[in-house]
């Protein structure tokens, strides 16, 4: 290296250079490997979402609301409020609030046993729901039959009632034997013989 007076450019000197490189990486601490977080493969909701319980319903909210009852529906699980219904759904479902929850969004793929048994399953529910409901329509079926048979009973007192009535009316509303005392049987129109 020389340095000559016309030269102005800057020299450096490699083997300085290379003493301060090699101090670094000494004194440089490893950085730790650390192993990735297992999660839960995304699996189904055990509970139902309740998103009808503050449906058609006003709240006073002032400032010292706590959040959870705030407007809107509340995830405690992420410590937050979603305004509506469809947002809530998409944050339940969404990446963030799974990982809250521990679990990756990646799904467990099913086999073929797996598969069959829960085609069994929902055919055992298809025959419990199809015996369910040819008990109700038998039981529809035996209560529209009870009604029937009382309509035409009331129908049928009714009419005897009606009978009763009219022949109280020919009577003049007083008993057979009482009328035949005073001696006068009606106005004519029928004969009567008692």
């Amino acid at each position: 290296m020389t340095m000559r007076p016309d030269d102005h450019r800057r020299k450096w000197d490699k083997n300085e250079y290379e003493k301060l490189a090699a101090e670094r990486l000494l004194n440089q601490v490893a950085p730790k490997e650390e192993e990735p977080v297992q999660r839960e493969n995304l699996k189904r909701r055990d509970y139902k979402v309740d998103l009808d319980s503050k449906l058609g319903k006003s709240v006073v909210i002032n400032k010292n609301t706590p959040t959870s009852q705030s407007g809107g529906y509340y995830c405690n699980v992420c410590d937050c409020v979603v305004k509506d219904s469809i947002n809530f759904l998409d944050h339940i479902n969404g990446k963030k609030h799974q990982r809250n929850l521990g679990m990756s969004m990646k799904v467990e793929r099913s086999t073929v046993d797996q598969v069959k048994e829960r085609f069994q399953q929902n055919k055992k529910k298809m025959e419990e729901k199809q015996k369910d409901y040819e008990l109700e329509r038998r039981l529809r079926e035996a209560k529209e039959e009870e009604d029937r048979y009382k309509e035409h009973r009331k129908e049928k007192r009714k009419e005897r009632k009606r009978k009763a009535e009219d022949t109280d009316f020919e009577s003049g509303g007083m008993p057979d034997d009482m009328v035949a005392i005073m001696g006068f049987s009606g106005f004519g129109g029928s004969k009567k013989n008692s």
